[in-house]
């Protein structure tokens, strides 16, 4: 699967691990994600492509524009993993 501005993904190693984040751009075989709560748009987190798990969902453009509003869109998963 191609990697993504917007892709939804499931960090794997790490702090962070079991925790859904989205892609927010890609640097070669690294990726910047963020979550809206941890890890805010003004400081994301460099990742390994190695440590994720990619989603088969695409958040739109202005579902990014706010930590917030990733923090919506990504609530839905974080709550299907606590189930």
């Amino acid at each position: 699967m191609e990697v993504a501005r917007g892709l939804v993904v499931r960090s794997c190693a790490g702090r962070d691990k079991n925790y859904f984040q989205v892609v927010l751009s890609t640097c070669g075989k690294y990726v910047f994600v963020c979550d809206g709560k941890e890890r805010l748009l003004e400081k994301p987190k460099k990742k390994n492509l190695m440590h994720l798990r990619f989603t088969k969902t695409l958040l739109k453009e202005e579902n990014l524009k706010s930590n917030k509003l990733i923090r919506l869109a990504l609530r839905s998963f974080q709550n299907s993993k606590e189930a």
